[in-house]
C-alpha cells in the first residue's frame, strides 16, 4: 500500500493507536499523512512524542490515552504542551505506562480489562474515575485497578523491514508494544524502511527480531527513513536539531505554518531533501541513555 492507502480508510471519530516510543521509531510518514488528510476528532492512543504533538498541532485529536508525550533528550513536547495548558486538548486519559500496555494486552486477547497493581494509591485513580478496581477471588482478597482494554480502530507502526505478506522485522534493541497495537486493532498499518523477501529477512538476524507476523498485519507501506525525526535503530538516531527546530514552531500560529509548509504539506522525497537527505540522516547515532 502507499501512506495514502492506509489513511484514506480511517473516518472521523475513530481511535487510532500509534507505535513506537517517545522519540523511537515512530511512523512519522503515516503521521504525516494523517495530518495532510481530511479526518478529525481521533482518539490517539500512544506512548506519545512527535506522533502526539504533530497531531495536536494539525487540530486531529478529539481525546488523547497516553503515558506521557516526551521527545526524550527534549522531555515534553512543545506542542502537547501548547494544546493541553491553552485548553484545546480537554479529555486526556493520562495513565501509568504499564496500565497502558495491559489495556492494548486486554484489547489483543479480547478481554474487558485485566487486572495491575500500576496506578493504585498515585492521581492516576482521581483523575480517572472511570477506571474501576477490582478484588482478587481467592484468598488473597487483594485489591487491584482493573485497566480496561483499549481497543482501536486502526494501528500505526514502523518496523525495519516486511516482507510482501506482512511479517515485520524489527532489529533495535526494544520492540517496545507495537505487537500489541496491532493485536488490539480492527485495522493494521505497518510501515518500514524496506520491503524484502522472507528468505533475506530471517538472513538480516535471528527469528526473534520477526516481531509482528502476518496475522497482525493489513497493510504494508515502503517508507525509507520513515522514522524520521524519531530514531529507527540500527539504521540512524534521533535527529536532535531537527526536533529542535520543530519544538520551536510551537512558538505560535504563524511558526507552525511555516513548519507545516515546509517539512509536512510536501511529498516524502521533497521532505527526506529538505531534513538533509539520506547521507544525513544515516550519519545520525543512535542514542545512548
Amino acid at each position: 500500500m502507499t501512506a495514502r492507502d492506509a489513511v484514506a480508510e480511517l473516518r472521523d471519530g475513530m481511535t487510532i493507536g500509534i507505535g513506537g516510543w517517545g522519540a523511537r521509531r515512530k511512523p512519522m510518514a503515516l503521521v504525516r499523512e494523517i495530518v495532510r488528510s481530511d479526518v478529525r476528532d481521533l482518539t490517539v492512543v500512544s506512548y506519545g512524542g512527535p506522533d502526539v504533538g504533530m497531531l495536536c498541532a494539525a487540530g486531529k485529536v478529539k481525546r488523547l490515552i497516553f503515558g506521557f508525550v516526551s521527545l526524550d533528550l527534549i522531555p515534553l513536547d512543545a506542542h502537547f504542551r501548547t494544546a493541553r495548558q491553552s485548553g484545546a486538548l480537554p479529555d486526556v486519559m493520562e495513565i501509568d505506562e504499564g496500565m497502558l500496555q495491559w489495556g492494548l494486552k486486554a484489547a489483543m486477547i479480547r478481554v474487558p480489562f485485566l487486572p495491575c497493581r500500576a496506578g493504585l494509591g498515585t492521581s492516576v485513580e482521581t483523575e480517572n474515575p472511570q477506571i474501576e478496581t477490582v478484588q482478587s477471588p481467592y484468598a488473597d482478597g487483594e485489591v487491584l485497578l482493573a485497566m480496561p482494554a483499549l481497543e482501536l480502530d486502526a494501528a500505526f507502526v514502523h518496523v525495519d523491514h516486511c516482507d510482501e505478506r506482512g511479517n515485520g522485522q524489527i532489529l533495535g534493541p526494544d520492540p517496545y508494544f507495537d505487537d500489541l497495537f496491532c493485536g488490539a486493532a480492527k485495522r493494521r498499518f505497518v510501515s518500514c524502511e524496506s520491503i524484502l523477501s522472507t528468505e533475506r529477512m530471517t538472513g538480516q538476524s535471528c527469528i526473534h527480531s520477526m516481531v509482528l507476523n502476518r496475522t497482525l498485519t493489513d497493510g504494508v507501506i515502503e517508507a525509507p527513513f520513515g522514522a524520521h525525526p524519531t530514531a529507527c535503530v540500527p539504521k540512524y538516531g534521533i535527529d536532535v536539531p531537527h526536533l529542535q527546530e520543530y519544538s520551536k514552531s510551537a512558538a505560535d500560529a504563524d511558526a507552525w505554518s511555516r513548519y507545516r509548509e515546509r517539512y509536512v504539506d510536501v511529498d516524502e522525497a521533497s521532505y527526506l531533501e529538505t531534513v538533509g537527505g539520506p547521507e544525513r540522516i544515516l550519519g545520525i547515532a543512535a542514542p545512548v541513555f
